[in-house]
């Protein structure tokens, strides 16, 4: 495995880590008052992308990381929108 290849797994490892927290944080409170819908909407849309951009590269590290941000930020944005709507 190359050196580009490690860094980029790691990379991953640290940016899907720090979405957990505040996944379990909203999970576990239902709190989503400090959360922008509008930011989170953008943040989904670009984890789509750079799934999107990943596939069409076969860069396994930007697929695997957007791809599980993407579902993560999904979530945030699904319970704040339900949230409001309540």
């Amino acid at each position: 495995m190359d050196t580009a290849l490690i860094v980029g797994y790691l990379a991953s490892i640290c940016s899907v880590t720090s979405f957990i927290p505040q996944v379990w944080k909203i999970f576990k409170t239902g709190d989503t008052a400090a959360i922008s819908a509008k930011m989170y909407a953008l943040t989904v849309a670009g984890f789509a992308l750079w799934t999107a951009f990943g596939v069409m590269r076969v860069e396994w590290p930007i697929i695997l990381t957007n791809a599980i941000c993407f579902c993560l930020s999904t979530l945030i944005l699904i319970k704040k929108i339900t949230r409001r709507a309540r």
